[in-house]
């Protein structure tokens, strides 16, 4: 990573003064500093955290609702790499959407996203205090939920340099603890500890159906969550737009691999099958106890605590960032209060929103960590929220480039989008009836804050931008 006085972005990309804005974030991040972003906001760990919720939604086919769902995230990586190109500023969806479409269409879209970032922190530091709690049961959830806000808080207001010189150290260490894993589960598969088929975590005759595996992937998605938290930091980056959507699509590769293959053989090792199958994971243990089987218990407590590491601080650390990012860009259009864009004079972060951040994940944390099903709601809320507007994304991708701009790029303008639009359509249609109504509720809420909006005569607008800059 550069030094400050070194980055400065390129020169097709001067800035967001194009698009109406001030600069005020720090340009400072590198290529690999995003793709490092990604793959930390992921987690190349993740499916430890969700392995029996997944296994019991998929029949066994753990593996296969992975396939499946980085096919439908490469989709949308794609996606997401275009609209990154046409407008490379903070904002994610919420700003894809508004420039692409239209204002009102970037607020709903902004606003159901909001349902995916503002709960993600709150989900990861839960399921990072439940898994240390497993075994350290003296200390009781709430002070580790407390913990890790109050240490990933104060990292993020330091600066966004400090985030990324964390993650690199992160990275490294899931990496280990990830071999470690394959390099034991592969040894215990080859001493016969092997349950069913080797191909039965992709297909399994016995229980598959197109429904289950959907309904499978919409939750396994909460892992693939993360590489789109790197349009966030388009602001702060000092890569063309180009090397910053290669960023996302790389990431997603990266982690898609390593996700499929640590659940083809966390599968094949999984103890209690059928018991898993019948009654699911509420404890969220299910990875830990296949750890200990295949290798002992000091695998397990292993894994338990990288689980704890990578969520409770790795991964919620970027995840407070992006969310940060996104309360900012929606405050500076005046879409959310004022106070939520400030910047920090020496640090050059939103700080407000990140305080705002860290108080949600609190008190949601603690009220969720109280429910027995605290973590399986977030989680479907989380995802649901994602998948909603992700849809959004691949229209604003068709009207900003075909309909507006007259592309005739059919794949990447038409096609692309389309194919990943009707497979995330599928999958939000097959999600649970609770995450359905709970997230339909959020978008009728945001739309009748829309409605009110209009009739006090505050129409959402977005700020001028040169006739270059939307080309």
């Amino acid at each position: 990573m550069s030094s400050p006085s070194e980055a400065s972005p390129p020169v097709d990309d001067a800035g967001v003064e194009r698009f109406g804005y001030k600069q005020e974030l720090q340009r400072s991040l590198s290529y690999v500093d995003l793709l490092i972003y990604g793959l930390i906001f992921m987690v190349p760990i993740a499916p430890f955290g969700i392995f029996g919720s997944v296994f019991q939604a998929s029949g066994g086919m753990v593996a296969l609702a992975y396939v499946i769902g980085l096919a439908a995230m490469a989709f949308t990586a794609l996606s997401y790499a275009q609209m990154a190109r046409a407008f490379p500023m903070a904002g994610s969806v919420y700003t894809y959407a508004g420039r692409g479409i239209a204002a009102p269409v970037g607020f709903l879209a902004g606003w159901v996203i909001l349902l995916d970032y503002v709960l993600v922190p709150a989900l990861l530091y839960l399921v990072a205090s439940a898994a240390m709690t497993s075994f350290v049961p003296a200390v009781p959830i709430w002070v580790w939920l407390i913990g890790f806000i109050v240490l990933n808080t104060v990292v993020n207001y330091l600066g966004i340099e400090m985030t990324a010189r964390m993650n690199k150290i992160m990275l490294i260490a899931e990496m280990i603890v990830l071999a470690i894993f394959l390099v034991v589960g592969l040894v215990a598969l080859a001493q016969g500890k092997g349950h069913g088929g080797a191909l039965s975590p992709l297909f399994d005759s016995s229980t598959f159906s197109w429904p289950l595996v959907f309904g499978a992937v919409s939750v396994a998605v909460l892992s693939f969550l993360g590489f789109d938290g790197i349009s966030m930091l388009a602001e702060e980056s000092r890569e063309n737009t180009r090397r910053l959507g290669r960023s996302m699509v790389m990431a997603l590769a990266l982690a898609g691999a390593l996700f499929v293959v640590q659940t083809w053989v966390a599968a094949l090792l999984a103890p209690g099958r059928d018991e898993l199958l019948a009654k699911g994971d509420p404890a969220g243990t299910a990875f830990y106890d296949t750890a200990e089987y295949a290798g002992g218990h000091w695998l397990s407590v292993l894994t338990a605590v990288a689980t704890a590491v990578a969520w409770g601080f790795a991964n919620s650390l970027v995840a407070q960032a992006a969310t940060s990012r996104l309360l900012f860009a929606m405050a500076r259009d005046r879409q959310l209060p004022s106070f939520l864009r400030k910047v920090h004079p020496r640090h050059k972060v939103p700080v407000n929103a990140t305080f705002v951040v860290a108080a949600v994940s609190l008190v949601l944390g603690l009220y969720m960590a109280s429910r027995d099903d605290g973590i399986p709601l977030l989680s479907s809320l989380v995802n649901f929220g994602a998948m909603t507007a992700f849809l959004a994304l691949h229209v604003s991708v068709v009207v900003h480039y075909v309909v507006r701009n007259g592309s005739r790029d059919w794949w990447r303008h038409l096609a692309a989008p389309a194919i990943g639009f009707l497979i995330l359509l599928y999958v939000v249609i097959n999600a649970k009836v609770a995450a359905q109504v709970l997230g339909f509720v959020w978008l009728a809420i945001g739309a009748i804050i829309l409605a009110g909006s209009y009739l006090m005569g505050r129409r959402p607008t977005l700020s001028a931008m040169t006739t270059e800059a939307a080309e």
